[in-house]
């Protein structure tokens, strides 16, 4: 990569963070183009020189944010199999990686729950197939533990990869914004449980169950 394409890759990457945090903190409309490029220390007219419109800027960081945490996602499950661990034991490695991921990127994934449920934005088709992409990626683990016999063939492929993909979300923002004192480490130990079927009374030291193996 020559140093011209390194310096434009900073250049988005400082105009990501910008506008996703100024926008986080003030909404889409309030915020301004000036505004973006103040906080990413650039000059006004680098902003349109990478991106024509302040919604295409936004869609775009949408879409670059989601392809991050879908790469997060595909490379804990990859290094999961490179050490010779299971589907189970990758879902579980994709579950803290998305807490990191999101620990990392708070604003972020504030933007990208509250854009799920709005129908009249011009970036809502791109919204959907980063999404589809990042789901993909756990279903795809989930049907090599089903194949593997780790998991229950009646597992709902599809919907139990959108559950796992909701949880972390939702545990994810509710720990930055209502528990920040509790550490990674700690939050992780707590979604594993819940994965590895230790919910309800059973015990830690228990034997692992996978996600919707039989009993």
């Amino acid at each position: 990569m020559d140093s011209s394409s390194t310096r434009r890759q900073a250049t988005r990457q400082k105009l990501f963070e910008a506008a996703v945090t100024l926008i986080a903190e003030q909404g889409f409309s309030s915020t301004t183009v000036d505004e973006i490029a103040e906080r990413a220390g650039v000059a006004k007219g680098t902003v349109y020189y990478n991106f024509a419109s302040k919604t295409m800027l936004f869609e775009e960081l949408l879409r670059h944010g989601i392809e991050l945490l879908t790469a997060s996602l595909q490379s804990a499950a990859d290094e999961t199999a490179e050490r010779g661990g299971g589907p189970v034991d990758a879902l579980d490695a994709m579950v803290r990686a998305g807490l990191g991921f999101i620990a990392r990127y708070p604003s972020l994934t504030q933007l990208y729950v509250a854009e799920l449920w709005r129908t009249n934005r011009a970036w809502q088709s791109t919204l959907m197939v980063v999404r589809r992409q990042a789901i993909a990626v756990i279903e795809s683990v989930l049907r090599e533990g089903v194949a593997a016999g780790e998991l229950s063939e009646d597992i709902d492929i599809p919907l139990t990869a959108s559950a796992l993909f909701g949880m972390v979300l939702v545990a994810a923002l509710d720990w930055q914004s209502y528990q920040p004192e509790r550490s990674l480490d700690d939050v992780h130990a707590a979604l594993s449980r819940l994965l590895q079927g230790r919910v309800g009374g059973a015990s830690p030291k228990g034997p692992a169950r996978g996600v919707g193996a039989p009993g």
